[in-house]
């Protein structure tokens, strides 16, 4: 399983480690605000009021053994900008950042953060569902049960008809469009062939969804 690590308890973070949360991973929140981290004990595996700025911290709670570590950092861009350089120094595998504008984002990427986010325009839940799974490229919620998604076709499906993975007696999902090299193939038939780098558009339940996502 995942262990997640998010430095930063505002709006965003909060949002992203309680989304994982509830997918089942293990999420070690960190933030120097006592009320954010009051706010957040009972929701994480783990809440820790701690300054990330301090490398020995960071060591000790053996940042560089968690699969992911997000850095949720508010409005202290070089805060953000310095943790990022010292959780790459660490050896800490993938280093998700919050930028705040382009210029910062720019930075964070030549300071050797692997994916930069932009909170106005990457909500923390559809990040956290991007970051788990293998597949999934965007998603829309159209209402608190429903969401369109947009993702790669998985791979066990390739070379088969849609009648043949029959998504929507075994997902319970419908398939609205398959891009493919750019084009796009509205409404597929029961004999429309999935092939390599197809993107599915499907939408359905959230919880059906969420099976078809981690499809092997």
């Amino acid at each position: 399983m995942k262990q997640f690590a998010v430095i930063g308890l505002g709006r965003f973070g909060s949002s992203l480690a309680r989304t994982l949360i509830r997918m089942g991973y293990e999420v070690l929140a960190i933030d120097t605000n006592e009320a954010n981290i009051n706010n957040m004990a009972d929701v994480v595996t783990h809440a820790v009021q701690a300054n990330a700025l301090e490398e020995g911290v960071l060591k000790s709670l053996g940042i560089r053994n968690f699969d992911v570590v997000i850095v949720a950092i508010g409005q202290d861009v070089q805060s953000s900008i310095l943790v990022t350089v010292m959780l790459k120094e660490i050896g800490v595998k993938k280093v998700v950042a919050k930028a705040t504008n382009e210029l910062h984002g720019k930075v964070l990427e030549r300071v050797g953060a692997d994916i930069v986010v932009f909170p106005e325009r990457d909500m923390g839940e559809r990040v956290a569902r991007w970051l788990v799974s293998r597949n999934i490229i965007d998603q829309i919620n159209l209402s608190p049960d429903y969401s369109l998604i947009e993702m790669a076709a998985p791979e066990k499906f390739l070379g088969k008809t849609l009648q043949e993975v029959d998504l929507r007696k075994k997902y319970g999902i419908t398939v609205l469009a398959i891009r493919r090299n750019g084009d796009f193939i509205i409404s597929p038939g029961a004999k429309q062939v999935l092939e390599k780098n197809d993107i599915l558009i499907v939408i359905g339940q959230n919880e059906k969804l969420k099976l078809f996502e981690t499809a092997d």
